[in-house]
C-alpha cells in the first residue's frame, strides 16, 4: 500500500526562518532519505541544504555549493550525508555517474535540482519548493511529502 502524497505550504519570513525549518526536517530524516529541493535561481535551495547539513554535521561546517563540484559529502551524526547540485547534469543518465545510487542507499541524500534525474528520482522522498514571494527575503517552502514522508510530518506536528 501506498501513501499518498501530503503537501504543506510554510511562509518564510528570512533566511532565519528558512535555516529553522531546514533543522526541523534534518531532525527527521534518517540513512536513506532522499530530500528533493527544487526552486528557481536564488530561491534558497542551497541555504536549505546548508541548515539542514549543519544541523546534522558541525554547526560550523563549511557547506559550499556543489554547482561546479556536482556533489559534496558530509559525515553527519548518524552517517553521511550526500548534496548533489544537478544544475550542470544534461541527462538523467549522467546523474548515475556521480555514485547516486550507493549514496541512495546508505546516506541522506540531499539533491538540487531533482527534475534533472527525470525517471531516476526515487518516489519516496520529501520534495521541497521554494520560490521567492514578497520581495528578495520573504519565500515560501511547499513540502510534497511521498511514502514514508507523509506520517512522519503529520507525527512531527506539520500538518
Amino acid at each position: 500500500m501506498t501513501t499518498a502524497a501530503h503537501t504543506i505550504k510554510i511562509e518564510l519570513a528570512g533566511l532565519k526562518d528558512t535555516l529553522d525549518l531546514a533543522g526541523r526536517i534534518a531532525a527527521l530524516a534518517e540513512i536513506g532519505d532522499v530530500i528533493a529541493l527544487s526552486g528557481d535561481l536564488g530561491s534558497g535551495k542551497t541555504e536549505f541544504a546548508r541548515g539542514f547539513i549543519r544541523r546534522l554535521a558541525d554547526a560550523e561546517e563549511e557547506v559550499p555549493s556543489p554547482t561546479f563540484t556536482l556533489v559534496q559529502t558530509y559525515e553527519g551524526i548518524s552517517g553521511e550525508i550526500y548534496h548533489f547540485d544537478l544544475y550542470r547534469i544534461n541527462t538523467p543518465e549522467e546523474v548515475l555517474q556521480l555514485g547516486i545510487e550507493d549514496a541512495l542507499r546508505e546516506a541522506i541524500t540531499i539533491i538540487e535540482w531533482p527534475e534533472k534525474m527525470g525517471q531516476f528520482l526515487p518516489r519516496g522522498r520529501l520534495d521541497i519548493r521554494l520560490s521567492v514571494t514578497k520581495g528578495k527575503n520573504h519565500r515560501q517552502a511547499e513540502l510534497i511529502a511521498h511514502g514514508h514522508w507523509a506520517e512522519r510530518l503529520r507525527g512531527a506536528g506539520h500538518a
